[in-house]
């Protein structure tokens, strides 16, 4: 099944919004509570890599501030080098590096008219 642009930057959206629901768990005591938040953040920043992935050329130019390729990247790792992923690095992609993203591809479904000045 074929998702449409739209679509996928609503994916990416509401995976960024989950990621940073998520990562407050990771400073829990309870041990199961922080796992549980690390696998389910790793699995919404495939999902991100994944949907940024298919975004035409058209959204992904009209964002260069956008790391794409290492958003692709990072979704690459996470799937076939899980085993190196570092939980600090991860908490660090979605603190520093999701906030631009969701500004950018929110700003992108507001349309150009919502970046000139009143």
């Amino acid at each position: 099944m074929s998702r449409e642009s739209d679509q996928r930057i609503d994916d990416i959206l509401r995976a960024i919004n989950r990621c940073q629901r998520y990562v407050r768990r990771l400073d829990n005591h309870d041990i199961d509570l922080v796992l549980m938040a690390e696998d389910a953040i790793e699995r919404n920043l495939q999902i991100i890599g994944e949907a940024a992935n298919h975004l035409s050329a058209g959204i992904t130019d009209a964002h260069p501030e956008i790391a794409w390729p290492q958003i692709r990247g990072f979704r690459n790792i996470l799937v076939h080098q899980y085993f190196g992923v570092e939980a600090d690095i991860v908490r660090d992609v979605v603190k520093t590096h999701l906030p631009p993203l969701a500004e950018a591809l929110s700003q992108h479904q507001r349309g150009p008219e919502s970046n000139s000045e009143v």
